[in-house]
């Protein structure tokens, strides 16, 4: 029963998160700011709550029994370390990937009022992505396994940066368009290491620590960043001279 329930969040995690990830280019490359871009936006959004949710529940499970989840494992891995990678790892990026999408939304919705930010909920859940990112370091170094300790230092810094921008007292538009556009990237590069690093493991399960794997959607992802924070800045610049002109 706890095998079947465990594959049934797998394949609704499959399902969502492959949702997502096709969701994700057409904002990323398509107009900005268009129809478009707000309705696979919404359905990018939904979709990566729900993926979150549902490695959720299934890092939960493989915390609590790692071998009964992961029977294909059993004798090539040790317990811990199947508990480590399959449990503490992905509930602190589950609960990564509902913090950047959940922050990310929040940043274009309450865009013409920062305040509104600052809810309960998204506070926690700044919190909530440290506690879990100092958990997945500890739980590295039991186990000996260096990428938990490294991963654990993203979950620190979006947490620490995200409440750095949340206590600020006024933003530019500039602003909260580079904070939407680092998280919501964020979650698309989480989807993407998952379904590359974590699905490997039922195929040939050395890979998935193999740094390319890892490497590959972050390295895509922190591109992706990069390119959008000079439009923004360019565009932010172009405004403002527009308006002393006029003056």
């Amino acid at each position: 029963m706890e095998l079947l329930l465990f594959h049934t969040l797998v394949a609704a995690h499959i399902a969502t998160g492959a949702t997502g990830a096709i969701a994700f280019w057409v904002p990323v490359v398509g107009k900005k700011g268009g129809e478009q871009h707000r309705k696979w936006g919404r359905v990018f959004t939904w979709a990566l709550l729900a993926t979150g949710g549902f490695a959720t529940a299934m890092s939960l499970l493989s915390i609590l029994d790692p071998i009964g989840t992961h029977p294909h494992l059993e004798g090539r891995f040790e317990e811990a370390w199947i508990r480590g990678m399959f449990g503490w790892m992905m509930l602190h990026t589950a609960i990564l990937t509902i913090n950047l999408t959940w922050y990310g939304w929040l940043c274009v919705k309450n865009r013409n009022n920062h305040a509104l930010n600052r809810t309960r909920l998204n506070i926690w859940l700044q919190w909530l992505v440290i506690a879990a990112a100092i958990n997945c370091a500890l739980q590295g170094w039991l186990i000996g396994e260096k990428l938990m300790m490294l991963i654990a230092i993203v979950g620190v810094a979006t947490g620490w940066t995200n409440l750095h921008f949340l206590n600020k007292p006024a933003i530019r538009r500039e602003d909260w368009l580079k904070e939407h556009v680092k998280a919501l990237v964020g979650s698309g590069i989480s989807v993407y290491t998952a379904f590359m690093a974590f699905g490997s493991v039922r195929i040939l399960p050395e890979l998935a620590l193999h740094p390319v794997l890892w490497g590959i959607p972050l390295s895509v992802g922190l591109a992706i960043i990069i390119w959008h924070r000079f439009a923004i800045d360019r565009a932010a610049r172009q405004r403002r001279a527009r308006v002393e002109a006029a003056a």
